[in-house]
């Protein structure tokens, strides 16, 4: 199968020779996901919320321009520089994943890109 290179404006670009997302068959895989808002360039420093929030809302824009959706995802992957932060990451993405849950581990790292305190990937179905 061929893959597609999945670029979209309303997500932040690629920080490194990686792309948002790449789409093969019915699989979308996207790139780790952090708290940069697209349109100003600019890193979220504020809590673990709002980071989180920022961070799924570009996943989101990433899916959508591939086709597929957060309702589609079946795996993620979530970055936490504590897992003290846990719990406040969790109430946001329990928002944005509202029942048929993707299967998700969550890791704590000794850092992340632009020193920010979390991080999202996800693989996700375009049926």
């Amino acid at each position: 199968m061929p893959k597609e290179i999945i670029s979209t404006p309303n997500a932040p670009k690629a920080i490194g020779p990686y792309s948002q997302a790449v789409k093969t068959g019915t699989l979308v895989f996207v790139s780790g996901q952090i708290p940069i808002d697209p349109v100003s360039g600019s890193t979220l420093r504020t809590g673990v919320e709002s980071q989180t929030k920022r961070s799924l809302d570009n996943l989101k824009a990433v899916l959508e321009a591939s086709g597929s959706s957060l309702e589609k995802v079946v795996k993620t992957t979530v970055f936490l520089k504590s897992m003290d932060d846990f719990k406040f990451m969790n109430a946001v993405y329990e928002k944005y994943f509202p029942g048929n849950y993707p299967a998700r581990s969550t890791v704590q790292v000794a850092g992340l890109p632009k020193d920010v305190d979390v991080e999202i990937e996800a693989i996700a179905t375009t049926d």
